[in-house]
């Protein structure tokens, strides 16, 4: 009964909300075939299977699954747009949210491998004048673990329906770690984990200052070349727009399924301004872990914790266990799109996916987690 009335509930927001004509394929268009036969081994296909089936629904749309390791698996269901009910693209584009600090994370620690920055130099030493007195030594290292006790900076909105009205204007990262400079610190550098976007706003803008170049081109020629990911890019200053072929975003805004692809990002910057798809983020994955984006001994950065309560991440990737077994990875989310890389350090299991989840920044990353990346690791 459940899935029957999100099932009526999207079809009436396609209707009335979009205010759509009549639909030119089936809204629910079928899931790509598993790759292979379930078995008792490898990942558990017809839990992937089962996650994926009836899409689109209430809470999501579309879905691009790719598992990888011993035994794979590859799904893609829903639609690319509600309008049409076109079948999603199973290699669309999508905002990878959060899923940006791990090029970033990778890209201070290939500077630290050349020597170009100390991981233990500070905030103050590479970025002078950016904070006051009020503030003790941030080191990178900080940065890089969220324990900084930067607090976070300017936002055009906390929600997606706050950000909707503001979603076409521009926030840059300079405003963004002024407003967090003028609230101070948050508790002393280096006894507290806190995640959030400020430390990695910052490692940005270190990054343009150490290289003398843009984030972006940094991302290209340092991460993006070398692994092959031909469809990986980040926005030209504040273009809302994703280019190439893609999956359409949407959220519940007022009652009303509303498209919320096209947003300018630009506050997001190096914590969450990536655009990309889920064979190229399974190359960054498996690149980052195979040690050919990042060579020891820095990235061992990323599987260490801060000695710090409670601290659940490394430089980037949080740790976690499902089933006993210990897995790194990286959420991310934006307005219409949630994106997760994972996998165990051996690489014997891997996973990405992108989901057009239409409540990505509320209870829908965590809800994902579990109706998609579970499936994938539990066994």
């Amino acid at each position: 009964m459940r899935r029957t009335r999100r099932s009526l509930l999207l079809a009436t927001a396609v209707v009335t909300a979009l205010a759509a004509g009549p639909l030119a394929a089936p809204v629910f268009a079928a899931p790509t075939p598993p790759a292979s036969a379930p078995t008792t081994t490898g990942p558990d296909t017809e839990a992937l299977s089962a996650a994926i089936a009836g899409l689109p629904d209430h809470d999501v749309t579309a879905a691009l699954l790719r598992v990888g390791g011993d035994g794979s698996w590859r799904g893609t269901a829903g639609v690319r747009d509600v309008r049409s009910g076109a079948p999603a693209l199973e290699n669309g584009r999508f905002r990878a949210g959060s899923v940006t600090k791990v090029v970033t994370a990778s890209m201070v620690l290939q500077l630290a491998a050349e020597g170009r920055i100390d991981l233990d130099g500070t905030v103050q030493r590479y970025l002078p004048g950016l904070l006051t007195k009020d503030f003790a030594p941030i080191t990178v290292r900080q940065l890089l673990n969220y324990t900084s006790g930067l607090r976070p900076g300017a936002s055009l909105g906390d929600t997606v329906e706050e950000g909707y009205a503001h979603r076409f204007e521009t926030l840059t990262p300079r405003q963004v770690v002024a407003d967090s400079v003028a609230q101070g610190p948050a508790y002393a550098p280096g006894t507290r984990q806190t995640y959030g976007n400020i430390h990695y706003t910052v490692l940005g803008m270190l990054i343009e200052k150490v290289t003398g170049d843009s984030y972006a081109h940094q991302a290209e020629v340092r991460i993006f070349r070398p692994l092959g990911m031909r469809h990986s890019s980040f926005p030209v200053g504040g273009d809302p727009r994703i280019h190439g072929p893609h999956n359409r975003g949407y959220d519940w805004i007022d009652g009303r399924l509303v498209d919320v692809t096209d947003w300018n990002m630009t506050d997001r910057f190096a914590a969450g301004d990536l655009i990309s798809t889920t064979a190229d983020l399974e190359r960054l994955l498996v690149g980052l872990f195979r040690g050919r984006v990042v060579p020891e001994p820095q990235l061992k950065e990323m599987f260490t914790l801060p000695d710090v309560p409670g601290a659940q991440y490394g430089a980037a990737l949080e740790r976690f266990e499902v089933n006993g077994k210990v897995i790194w990875g990286k959420t991310g989310s934006r307005p219409g799109y949630t994106a997760v890389i994972a996998a165990t350090r051996d690489l014997s299991r891997t996973l990405v996916y992108s989901v057009n989840s239409t409540d990505a920044k509320g209870d829908g990353q965590q809800a994902g987690a579990q109706r998609f990346a579970f499936p994938a690791f539990n066994r």
